[in-house]
Formats: structure tokens, C-alpha cells, sequence
């Protein structure tokens, strides 16, 4: 009889397997895991054997082709390929990598039909393993754990079926103790591109598949811990504190030593409980001890002694912060404090791995974040991976935990997964699943409950539990906001406000705080405006700031053969998939980690320490610091006193006494008598650097900076043409007209440009190339996003038909006049030049509007020339170094500064568009080695750039839109634009919004005057 049940169970098994194998729990939405353990907080215990590494791999392109019976030990695999684990697919050479924003990656190609997922182009990745288990393990509990599978995962180990799992966002756990044996063991796993889950999963980025973390079998003592759960709370002063732990043991852990240690080591209090029914908890009180938050992030350890009752059978330890989350009168306080939150949202993205992020990687993610005083992270759209949490908690990041939750594809109607009983289980096992992992990391202050999905009783369900299992911190969602006045979100989190909306919630009694969950799109060449905003948040206690969309940018590298590195995005690997191109490039920084531009504003607008200039004349400054919980001891303040963009005084203050939300006024050390009276210009900087090393951040790290003009430059004063005695003649050919002088001559071509200018036989304009009006710009992102390049493409090329031309010698100046219609605009243009005997040239450009006319606004005014290439460098006199535009200037300080031409363009962007561009310039030169070259100035400040790329070189709606920085070869020359003015940038968002009012170039009258002196050396 005992042989027979034998035989039945492992027939059983057998069908078991195999029904598993062939069953339909990858559509079924009720079925999203099979004998996958709990989810419980993350912790290191017993013995662990990594996985990962090099595992035999087969792939089908259909669900219907997968192979069956991969997980028999006899299965033939000689003829399967190899795949990395961690290791996505598309990344290693099986299927192509796919983005779209919002749709499902089948969009375009199937219908959607929840729980369904289509057959065809459903990847399905099969894995097989050997593994070997130590004879020392017998006896004791063995446990698997996967990482991160994208969509799902079916495991077994040695023939025999041991479980699924969705959710590809946190660790699948499994008890595999029966199924191991001491010796060769084969695991084998069957993972699907699409399954039931991936209608919760889409979130805009790559749609990769396989593993993303590691792959782990660990052994325990029959007697371990399962579970801790550990709630700090701080008294009513935000003083002394409570610890409350509890914790989950197996049923033969008979005692549980807890003993709280502080940053040394040493013993705070301990405490003994014994479980009953595998249960236990106590309370700790501490005395005033050190508080954690993002910017003293002290962290005391909790040491778990498991016992059996004769030995200690495992000890794990779990970081403690001692801090406190609540929303009083419309703030957000930790620790009793409205802290701002100076967030970016973060993918978890290599430009090599895809999802799979080292944890140096994360290291350096953080790293940037405190160079750049971003102090808070919101983990979109999906729990990361965790030790991104432990070093948050180690390094001081306020952390925003996002569930796996997005169904954009759905929209937010009636067909929304919110509103769909069917779904409902999903969405509260995956917002379950990360409390239950994340609630004892200090750093985590807010639960999101998703992304983009509806709302809908499913998310009222899912806040309902989490607010009931975790009363210690506020959740937040995004589309709760818009529903029954945000009954079922603690924050108002919206997307993309602009600043009008911001101000009329602010203003009318708020009863929640307002943290935007996305704004300040950095896709491209963008960011302008940031300072707006943060206007916003500085003035209104209850807008208490939010988190930039996004940190880094999604693109994956590429080595070209010049040598460079493109970054891929959608659109870049077939014609099939649906695409939407490189609209997942929106980031702060690149994928390499290199700043953009825009970063430089959002760490200065980000900073925490700010200086007001009380009284010039006495050097008297007022420091603010805006910190909420430190001091300014580990900073030192240097100052400079700068005339004309050199600094002819500077100095220090080594010490700096300024306790958090405090000012205190200083004497810089310089006074009146030190300006220079002959000075056009004199300015103030100041900046705090570190003289203290940080956590990851450097002695002598500059933290913040400001800069401020005591006198400001006049670019009217002594504008014009210098006098000159010497003779000048003006020739008309019929070819064109030629002015000329003793040692220079220019040549006006015959449609009344400007076509050469030569000064001691060294020509400063390339061979063809004109001196031309310009009114276009290589659209950014943002005017792409806003469908800029069409709606203004009458400005692309105008028509300019010269109606008139005059040249001449009036009181020893030549003078040339071109007269232009613009018919496709209704204006018409003026261009005067005015030469003197030195080869000088004032330029008048002078516009004059249809004012009945409907025309589209410009985005630039200004003139181009395209000098010879041997002109490679800047010198210039106004805001840089990096580049920057009208609404992107705080972080550009006036200065004097001398670049490379090859070093103007940003290389860093994905794709090509406007870029190099620096404002407010009081003088431009553009030379050679030798500092002969043209300088340019204008009796008001200016815009310029010098690039190696003619403005069409950068314009993408010349071309198919997959076109790549990288790629750009540089002409044989030098392009020169200079503008009276140019358009902002913008950043509430890219798909539609422009720049503020104040800084677009709106159809009208304009003026330009400007100088071109040649510089002879």
C-alpha cells in the first residue's frame, strides 16, 4: 500500500509539473504566484549562495512555440544558446529593446483585452542551471530567491514544478528545501515577455525582459527569523523616542535578543522576548538620541539574536532611524520640521544593463544627487532594487516607494484596471508586497500607490490597508488627487502644474501639501524656468517643492566608429514594435552620468545655503541657511570681488555659525574703496565649500554659490565705430559691391549679404558663406514637443527678396543699405552697415511688422556667419560656462571665459538640437591660436554661440527622427549665431507647453545693433 501511494504521488508530482508547465496562470489575473513565501523586510541570514552568472538559455519569438519538458534533469539543451543572469534578453542578443511611453508594448499591433496578451511576438525565455548544494546544508531550511522577473516566472528544481511568480518588480522567494539535494541540482525557469501582469506594468520606459537582480539560495537553521517589523516614533517634542519592534520566527526559535546599537557600536538597550505562536514584540524607550533625516542621516543598528534555546542559531541586523513622517496644517514635517523636498524621480537604468544596476552604480546615482542637493528620490514607477534603500537610509535620501502599479495603456475611464474586479487582487498584493518588504527603512518617508493607472476602488482598497498597517508615514497617488477631493491621497501630488495652477491651489486655503510627483520635464535641452517654481516654493509654506522628471536619461549606449557614443532610443531597432522614440531621454543627466547643462540649475536652485547682499559698499552679506536640521560648521564661505570678469579681491570666512532655518550677517572683507571706478562692470561671488569630507562628497566641493552685481555693465557706453583717419572706398561690380580699406576688404554679393571680409589677407568668413539674418533655431525637445517646428516653419527659411541697395561714402564711413521684403511673414527687413577705415562694421538689422498680420511667433532674432575653421576658440564676456538661455541664467554666472569651439555643441544629448548657446553676452570673439579672429558687440546684451554644426547639422525635422549626437561629424568650419533674442527653453512639460510669455519672441518690431571688429594679432 505505501508503494502505491509512492507510485500516486509521484505520478501526481509528475502531472503537477507538467500541468504548470502548460497551465494558464500567465493570463489568469486571480493567479499571480504559487507557493512563493510572504514577502517580508529584507535582511541577511544564514548561509547564501549566489546564482548568478552565465545559464543556459532558448528562445522562442510566440508563447505557442515554447518548448515543454525543459525541467526533466534529461532534457536535451546542447543545442541552447547562453544568457547572463541578471541579464535582459534584448540586451543580450534575443528580440529588440522596445520604449513607449503609454500603450502596452503590443500597441499598434494587437488589441488590448485584459487578462489576455497576445501569442505572437510574446518572447517566452527558457532557463536551465546546475547548481551545487553543500552536504553541510542537509537539515536545514534552503530558500530561493529571484530577484527581479520580467513579466513572470515559472521555477522548478530537479524535474519537479515549485512555484510562479508575477510582480516583476520584487523578489520571488521560494521554499525549495524538499526539492534540493546534497550534490548537482538543476534548476530550470520559463519566463514570458507578456503575461496577465504586464497590463499593471506600464510604465514609461524600456519594455526589456529576463532577470534583472540577483538570483540567490540561501540555508537557515530550522530556527530563524521570518519576519521584523520595527516602528519608530518620536515624543511630542520630537525628543525622546519608542522603538516598537515585533518580530515572525519559525517554531522552534525559542528566545529573541534584541540589543540596539548606536553609529560605535556601543549598546543602547536590549531586551529578551520569547515568541508564542511564532510571535513577539516589545517596546524601547531612548532617550534623545540622534535623529535621522536626509541631511544627518544617523542610523543606530538592531542586532536580532535567534535562539533555539541552547544556541544562537542566526543574528540579523536591521538599520534603525529614529524619525517621524506626519502632515500638520498642510506640511509634510519630518521630525516636527516642513522639509523641502528637492526630488527627482529615477528609473533603475544602465546604458549597458538595462535594468540591471550595479550597485557602484547606485553609489555613484547618489553621489550626483548630493553633489547636485537633490535630497529626495521617488523610486518610479516600481519598488527598486533594495539595497538602493539601504543606501538611501546610509547616505541620507528621502525616498518616495512607488508600487508596481501603472495601466496607462487602459487610460483612466471607465476601462481603467482600477475600477475592474478582476485586477483587484494585483493591486493590493503588489502595493502589499512593498510595504511589507520597505517598512523599516528610515529613508522611506511616503507609500505611492502607483503610477498612472485610474482610480478607481481598487486603490481606494489598497489605501484603506496600507494606511491601516502602517499609521507612521502618508500615501500618495497621483490620480487620487482629481477624485473626491482627494479623499484617498495625503498629498496633493500632481503632474506638470504650471505655475498659475500651483498659485491657485496654494491660495486658496490648502488643507494638504502640494509636492508635484513629476514636473520640470528635462527632456533635451530644456529646464528653463526651474526658478520659477522654486519662486513658488520659497514663498508659499504649504508648496513644499517635488520631483524633477526624471534623473537620468534612458538611452542605451552605442560605440560608433568615430570613436564617440550614441544613445539609443525607441524607434532604433526595427520597424515593427510601436515607438516612442526618444521621449524616455528626459533627465538630468545623460545615461553615462554626465551633466547636462541643466543640471548646474538644479543644483543651484536646489541649494541649501543663500546669501543676500545687504550693503556693497561695507561687503556686508546675510547667510541664510536653509537647511532644516544642520548647521553650516562643516562649510567655509570664499568670496570674490571681480571688475570686468577679473578678480581683483578675494577671501575667506573659515568659519560659519548659522544654525538650520537661521541667518546671520558677515563682513565679506572688502569695501568701496576697493571698487575700481574705471570699471564697466563689478560683481560679487560668493560660494560654500565643504572643509569637511562628507559621505561621498569631497573636501573643497562647492555646495552652493550666488553672484551679484554691484555695477552693471552698459553696453551702450562707448558702442559705435571707433574713429579712424584712414581711407575707405566702396566699388560697385556687377557682381556685387566691394568695400575696402588699407589692409581689409568686404564684399556685398549681388543679393546685398555680406559674402567675404578679409583683413591682412586672413579671411574671416568661409568661401560661400554669407552673413545672413536668422529666425529659426534647431528645435529642443521642448519645440518639438510643442510642434514648434511646424507651427512657426514660416521662420524656417523666409523668403528675403532685396527690394533696394545703396552703397556709398558719407563723412569717411562707407555705408551700405539693403532693403528686403519678407512676403511669407508680411514684414519687412532692414540691413544697414556702417564701415570704417579700420574694417569695423556697425550692422543695424531692423524688422519692421505687418501689425494686422497673424504670423507665429519667432524663435530667434538674430544674425549667422559661418567663419573658416581654423577659428576654434571663444573668449567671451557673459554668462557662462556652461551654456545657458533667458529663462536658464541662475546657474551661469557672468564671467570671463575662453573655450573650444569642439566643446560648445553638448554632445551628451540623445538627439541633436539647439545647443551652445550663452547669454547676456556683453562681448563675443571668435579666434584663432593666435587670437586673431572677429569680435562682436551690441549695445544691449546678447546671445551667441560658435559651433562646428551649421543650424540645419541640428535640426531633426530636416531628417527621420532617428538621428543621434553622436553621430555628428563636424564641418570644415565655424558657425557663428548671435542673437538680440532667442527663445526660452521651458520645462513644465514637452509635449505642449511653451516657455513663459516674457521669454518667447513674439511676431513684432525689432532692432538689433551690433559690431563686428576684427582682431589682428
Amino acid at each position: 500500500m505505501k508503494k502505491t501511494l509512492l507510485i500516486l504521488a509521484a505520478a501526481l508530482s509528475g502531472a503537477l509539473a507538467a500541468s504548470a508547465q502548460t497551465g494558464r496562470e500567465w493570463q489568469d489575473p486571480a493567479v499571480n504566484e504559487i507557493n512563493r513565501l510572504p514577502m517580508h523586510s529584507t535582511f541577511a541570514a544564514g548561509e547564501s549562495m549566489p546564482l548568478d552568472g552565465v545559464w543556459k538559455f532558448h528562445w522562442v519569438r510566440n508563447a505557442s512555440e515554447r518548448p515543454s519538458g525543459i525541467w526533466q534533469v534529461d532534457y536535451d539543451d546542447a543545442s541552447w544558446g547562453a544568457m547572463p543572469v541578471p541579464g535582459m534578453w534584448e540586451l543580450n542578443g534575443y528580440g529588440d529593446p522596445l520604449y513607449v511611453n503609454v500603450g502596452y508594448a503590443w500597441r499598434g499591433n494587437f488589441e488590448n483585452d485584459p487578462p489576455h496578451v497576445p501569442d505572437a511576438e510574446n518572447h517566452v525565455g527558457s532557463y536551465r542551471h546546475t547548481f551545487e548544494v553543500p552536504a553541510s546544508w542537509s537539515g536545514k531550511d534552503i530558500f530561493l530567491s529571484i530577484g527581479s522577473a520580467t513579466s513572470n516566472v515559472y521555477v522548478w528544481i530537479n524535474g519537479r514544478f515549485v512555484g510562479y511568480s508575477e510582480d516583476s518588480k520584487l523578489a520571488a522567494e521560494f521554499d525549495v528545501t524538499k526539492f534540493v539535494k546534497p550534490g548537482e541540482n538543476l534548476i530550470a525557469l520559463q519566463m514570458f515577455r507578456w503575461s496577465d501582469g504586464t497590463y499593471l506594468e506600464d510604465q514609461d520606459f524600456w519594455r526589456f525582459s529576463g532577470i534583472a537582480r540577483g538570483v540567490t539560495l540561501t540555508a537557515r537553521d530550522k530556527a530563524h527569523l521570518k519576519d521584523v517589523r520595527i516602528t519608530p516614533t518620536l515624543d511630542a517634542d520630537y525628543r525622546d523616542a519608542q522603538l516598537h519592534v515585533e518580530v515572525e520566527t519559525t517554531p522552534r526559535v525559542k528566545s529573541v535578543g534584541l540589543t540596539l546599537l548606536d553609529a560605535a557600536g556601543e549598546a543602547v538597550t536590549e531586551q529578551q522576548i520569547r515568541p508564542a505562536g511564532g510571535k513577539a514584540g516589545c517596546l524601547f524607550r531612548v532617550a534623545d538620541p540622534a535623529k535621522w533625516s536626509a541631511e544627518a542621516p544617523n542610523l543606530y543598528t538592531l542586532r536580532i539574536d535567534v535562539s533555539d534555546g541552547r544556541n544562537v542559531t542566526e543574528t540579523v541586523t536591521q538599520p534603525v532611524g529614529f524619525r517621524s513622517v506626519e502632515i500638520r496644517n498642510a506640511q509634510l514635517l519630518v521630525n516636527g520640521q516642513p522639509v523641502l523636498i528637492k526630488g527627482a524621480d529615477r528609473h533603475e537604468m544602465d546604458p549597458i544593463g538595462g535594468y540591471v544596476v550595479s550597485r557602484e552604480r547606485m553609489i555613484e546615482d547618489i553621489r550626483i544627487m548630493k553633489e547636485m542637493n537633490i535630497n529626495a528620490v521617488r523610486t518610479s514607477h516600481y519598488p527598486n532594487d533594495p539595497q538602493w534603500y539601504e543606501l538611501c537610509d546610509e547616505y541620507g535620501i528621502y525616498v518616495v516607494d512607488e508600487a508596481n502599479v501603472e495601466s496607462h495603456g487602459m487610460g483612466y475611464g471607465e476601462e481603467t484596471l482600477a475600477k475592474v474586479p478582476a485586477f483587484a487582487q494585483a493591486h493590493m498584493e503588489r502595493n502589499q508586497r512593498m510595504v511589507l518588504r520597505d517598512k523599516n527603512h528610515p529613508s522611506v518617508i511616503v507609500w505611492s500607490m502607483g503610477n498612472e493607472a485610474g482610480m478607481g476602488p481598487n486603490f481606494e482598497a489598497c489605501y484603506r490597508w496600507i494606511k491601516d498597517y502602517d499609521a507612521s508615514r502618508p500615501v500618495h497617488y497621483e490620480r487620487a488627487v482629481y477624485d473626491r477631493d482627494g479623499a484617498f491621497t495625503d498629498i496633493i501630488c500632481p503632474m506638470y502644474w504650471d505655475y498659475a495652477q500651483c498659485e491657485k491651489y496654494l491660495k486658496n486655503n490648502p488643507s494638504k501639501p502640494l509636492i508635484q510627483c513629476e514636473y520640470a520635464h528635462a527632456m533635451g535641452n530644456s529646464m528653463g524656468g526651474l526658478d520659477h517654481y522654486w519662486k513658488l516654493v520659497r514663498q508659499y509654506p504649504s508648496y513644499q517643492g517635488g520631483f524633477i522628471w526624471d534623473f537620468v536619461d534612458q538611452g542605451l549606449a552605442r560605440y560608433e566608429k568615430n570613436g564617440r557614443v550614441s544613445f539609443l532610443y525607441g524607434g532604433d531597432f526595427n520597424n515593427y514594435d510601436a515607438t516612442d522614440n526618444s521621449f524616455n531621454c528626459n533627465g538630468i543627466i545623460a545615461p553615462d552620468r554626465t551633466w547636462h547643462p541643466h543640471a548646474y540649475e538644479v543644483k543651484r536652485q536646489y541649494q541649501n545655503i543663500w546669501t543676500e547682499l545687504l550693503d556693497p559698499a561695507q561687503g556686508r552679506v546675510e547667510v541664510y541657511n536653509e537647511n532644516f536640521f544642520v548647521g553650516l560648521d562643516d562649510y567655509e564661505l570664499t568670496w570674490e570681488l571681480v571688475v570686468d570678469g577679473r578678480v581683483v579681491k578675494a577671501g575667506r570666512i573659515g568659519e560659519l555659525d548659522v544654525a538650520p532655518r537661521q541667518r546671520r550677517t558677515y563682513a565679506l572683507g572688502f569695501t568701496s574703496a576697493d571698487f575700481c571706478p574705471q570699471a564697466k562692470e563689478l560683481l560679487v561671488n560668493v560660494a560654500y565649500k565643504l572643509k569637511n569630507k562628507r559621505p561621498l562628497l569631497d573636501i573643497g566641493h562647492t555646495a552652493a554659490q550666488q553672484q551679484f552685481v554691484v555695477r552693471e555693465y552698459d553696453c551702450k557706453a562707448g558702442f559705435g565705430l571707433a574713429a579712424s583717419e584712414r581711407p575707405v572706398e566702396v566699388t560697385v561690380w556687377e557682381r556685387g559691391t566691394r568695400v575696402a580699406g588699407q589692409t581689409w576688404e568686404m564684399f556685398f554679393s549681388r543679393d546685398g549679404f555680406l559674402s567675404a571680409y578679409d583683413v591682412d589677407g586672413r579671411a574671416l568668413m568661409a568661401e560661400g558663406a554669407e552673413l545672413r539674418p536668422q529666425f529659426w533655431r534647431a528645435p529642443t525637445e521642448n519645440d518639438l514637443g510643442a510642434k514648434l517646428d511646424r507651427k512657426l516653419a514660416v521662420w524656417k527659411n523666409p523668403e528675403l527678396k532685396l527690394t533696394k541697395f545703396d552703397a556709398g561714402v558719407k563723412d569717411g564711413v562707407a555705408v551700405v543699405e539693403a532693403l528686403y521684403e519678407l512676403p511669407a511673414v508680411k514684414a519687412t527687413l532692414a540691413l544697414t552697415y556702417r564701415i570704417n577705415g579700420a574694417g569695423e562694421m556697425e550692422v543695424t538689422e531692423r524688422m519692421t511688422a505687418d501689425k494686422s498680420a497673424e504670423v507665429p511667433n519667432l524663435l530667434r532674432y538674430g544674425m549667422t556667419l559661418t567663419m573658416p575653421a581654423r577659428y576654434d576658440r571663444v573668449i567671451y564676456y557673459g554668462h557662462g560656462e556652461h551654456e545657458n538661455y533667458a529663462d536658464r541664467l541662475s546657474s551661469a554666472d557672468l564671467g570671463l571665459y575662453e573655450q573650444r569651439v569642439a566643446d560648445q555643441y553638448h554632445d551628451e544629448y540623445v538627439r541633436p538640437q539647439e545647443s551652445g548657446t550663452k547669454s547676456d553676452v556683453r562681448w563675443w570673439t571668435v579666434a584663432d591660436s593666435s587670437g586673431t579672429g572677429l569680435t562682436i558687440l551690441s549695445d544691449a546684451p546678447f546671445s551667441a554661440s560658435a559651433l562646428p554644426y551649421a543650424t540645419a547639422d541640428l535640426d531633426v525635422s530636416n531628417f527621420p527622427p532617428q538621428q543621434h549626437s553622436g553621430t555628428l561629424t563636424a564641418r570644415d568650419a565655424t558657425f557663428v549665431n548671435f542673437d538680440l533674442r532667442q527663445s526660452g527653453l521651458g520645462c513644465i512639460d514637452s509635449w505642449g507647453q511653451l516657455p513663459e510669455e516674457r521669454f518667447r519672441v513674439p511676431y513684432g518690431d525689432y532692432t538689433f545693433r551690433f559690431l563686428l571688429r576684427p582682431t589682428i594679432k
